[in-house]
């Protein structure tokens, strides 16, 4: 019984969490990616944007100007709580490549500045149903909640 039930917390949880969060606090970038924390004090950010099918990860410092990859580090870990699966990341000049995680999954960022660094921990749930009101995937919707609005 107790094996059952830490696995439907979670789920409730992150269930009520989602829509809780539900358009709120999502930024978008440059090319319209969604923008994830990569530092505490907000000096770099992620941009997240999808293109021939592979999730691209540009980083960008505190004036949202480009940041070449260095020595920095980045791991992604997707599925579901109890199977999950490590994605594997490409390098490139403009920053990190990685597979789409499956529908409705969250896809979770480990981020390193250097390899000894504290990990930055951002997540994304990967849900690319549309958004009626701005017409983007939800995962990358910024508008403000609709029913909120209603006076």
């Amino acid at each position: 019984m107790k094996n059952q039930f830490i696995p439907l917390l979670f789920t409730l949880i992150a269930s009520a969490a989602s829509v809780a969060l539900a358009h709120e606090g999502i930024e978008l970038g440059p090319n319209k990616g969604r923008i994830v924390e990569f530092s505490t004090d907000e000096t770099l950010h992620g941009e997240v944007t999808l293109k021939d099918g592979k999730l691209h990860i540009a980083l960008l410092d505190k004036d949202m100007k480009p940041v070449k990859p260095t020595t920095q580090k980045l791991t992604a870990t997707a599925g579901t709580r109890e199977m999950p699966q490590k994605l594997e990341i490409a390098r490139d000049a403009a920053g990190f490549t990685l597979s789409t995680p499956g529908e409705g999954e969250w896809l979770i960022l480990q981020y390193k500045a250097a390899p000894d660094a504290k990990p930055i921990t951002a997540r994304i749930h990967f849900d690319t149903a549309t958004c009626a009101p701005c017409g983007n995937s939800e995962w990358r919707c910024a508008c403000a909640d609709v029913a909120s609005k209603k006076p």
